[in-house]
């Protein structure tokens, strides 16, 4: 699972930061998921190595601009490139109606079917949002302005590596027999022999998690979705001295997002959606804001426009 941020500001682009965007490329496949999608992501795709071509889904976490501003734009592009098979929308109900209303009034047809999931049911009854045979997605309410949502991405459990050698020691027939012992079955060869899956298995490996956490001040619902991830990506607005004001616009300081990380014992803390007002020569810097977060959860690190990040199994995640 990998990890690559577009935009890192909040409310307007910078010179050296864009407004929101984050992209995930889940483990094993040939697709990309987009989250957030702030005004020029797709400019920022163009100077990334990912593909628009790839984008499958996109989760939005709320309505303010600089999350959403990109969207149509990068819809058009996709369509006009003719090779989407489609794509999924999550996000808050009024989504779908601003994504007609842009397409239609800009009179853009698309050659590939959008699918619109809203979020707020599976965010109120802790349901899950998307599970297949290798990947969930689940989402909880935040505390902004507007309804805002995190979203957290499970890798399942995978069995445990195959004993290639023994198998071949014990002239097992490669094919599908492999497979099927893999999964832990149980097989048959015609010579009548019976083989146990979990005689050529190691031990069940836990797969990854990510949560992505933008805009919300502190709130306990935050800490839930986030208990025992391996990466937590959360917003750092304001340093802690302007916690008033951080509180008054429904936004995090550096200080809050590392209560968060420690309180939900994740592994490693991403700094995103930082202030334009926290630019190299101005009273406070980025770093002032990392060195914040720090001396609450030492494996803090800032997010930067074009920063890929490999999310890796640790100890103390489940």
């Amino acid at each position: 699972m990998q990890v690559t941020f577009l935009g890192t500001s909040s409310g307007v682009p910078t010179r050296n930061r864009n407004v929101s965007a984050m992209v995930l490329k889940p483990p094993q496949r040939s697709e990309l998921w987009l989250f957030d999608c702030g005004e020029g992501t797709q400019h920022q795709f163009i100077r990334s190595n990912l593909k628009l071509s790839q984008i499958k889904k996109i989760f939005i976490t709320h309505m303010h601009g600089d999350h959403i501003y990109g969207l149509p734009g990068l819809l058009a592009s996709i369509g006009l490139a003719g090779n989407s098979s489609g794509i999924e929308l999550y996000g808050p109900a009024p989504l779908k109606n601003f994504i007609d209303s842009c397409l239609y009034n800009s009179s853009s047809r698309l050659a590939y079917s959008l699918k619109f999931h809203k979020v707020e049911n599976a965010a109120t009854y802790k349901e899950i949002l998307f599970e297949d045979s290798g990947l969930e997605i689940k989402t909880a309410p935040l505390k902004h302005r507007i309804p805002s949502f995190a979203y957290r991405v499970n890798q399942k459990t995978r069995p445990g590596r195959f004993n290639l050698e023994k198998a071949k020691s014990k002239r097992i027939p490669p094919g599908p027999i492999y497979a099927a012992l893999q999964r832990g079955e149980e097989v048959s060869l015609g010579n009548g022999r019976v083989f146990s899956g979990k005689d050529f298995c190691g031990p069940p490996r836990p797969g990854v998690s990510m949560v992505y956490c933008t805009d919300t001040v502190y709130t306990e619902s935050a800490i839930e979705i986030s208990r025992e991830a391996d990466l937590l990506i959360h917003e750092s607005t304001y340093s802690h001295k302007e916690t008033e004001m951080a509180y008054e616009r429904g936004h995090s300081t550096a200080t809050m997002a590392a209560q968060i990380a420690a309180k939900a014992n994740v592994n490693q803390l991403i700094l995103t959606h930082l202030s334009p007002r926290y630019t190299p020569g101005n009273e406070t810097s980025p770093n002032d804001l990392l060195n914040e977060a720090k001396a609450i959860f030492p494996n803090t690190q800032l997010a930067k426009d074009f920063l890929q990040i490999d999310v890796k199994k640790t100890c103390n995640s489940s």
